[in-house]
């Protein structure tokens, strides 16, 4: 919502509100700052204006039942890649390191952290005018469930080749959390 007041491009909009962040993410939790955390800075902004003036090319005024699978192919995608990229260890986004660490240091997890933070940026857009679309509802309360899935059923044990609640074990009680 408040990308509409500017005149930039969401790219540029993007990049520069990131890199605001990213002061903000030095003092919150800068192990999480990694390859991956400057890779999301400076291109995903600009992937996602792109893609999107490509789609709108491709499919200008789409019927409901594509709109419905590019919407859940595409947030079960980014779902699944984000456990990926959070349990590889080479850092997060700016955005996510929100949920993340507050999922570490208290005791509510990171799937109920990332729902919170979504709807608290969901409902910052409405008050700037945005519409509130269906597509947007589903990806404040499910993204954040379907990470932790991923992460739990697929990113866990394919790099540590054991399952989460394993590693939470081996780890022990102070070892740290496996909540990504």
């Amino acid at each position: 919502g408040i990308w509409t007041l500017t005149p930039l491009g969401f790219g540029t909009f993007y990049m520069l509100l990131n890199l605001a962040m990213l002061v903000l993410m030095f003092f919150i939790n800068r192990q999480k700052i990694g390859i991956t955390t400057f890779i999301n800075i400076f291109l995903l902004g600009y992937v996602v204006e792109y893609s999107s003036k490509l789609l709108h090319m491709i499919w200008p005024e789409p019927s409901l039942l594509v709109r419905v699978i590019m919407l859940t192919v595409g947030i079960v995608v980014i779902c699944f890649t984000a456990a990926l990229y959070f349990v590889g260890d080479l850092g997060v986004s700016t955005y996510d390191v929100i949920a993340i660490t507050l999922g570490d240091r208290t005791r509510l997890p990171f799937k109920y952290w990332r729902i919170i933070t979504d709807v608290i940026c969901t409902v910052i857009g409405v008050l700037f005018g945005q519409i509130l679309g269906v597509g947007t509802v589903v990806t404040a309360f499910f993204m954040g469930p379907l990470i932790a899935f991923f992460r739990d059923k697929v990113a866990i044990p394919f790099r540590y080749g054991m399952t989460a609640a394993q590693l939470a074990a081996k780890a022990g009680p102070t070892g740290g959390s496996t909540d990504v």
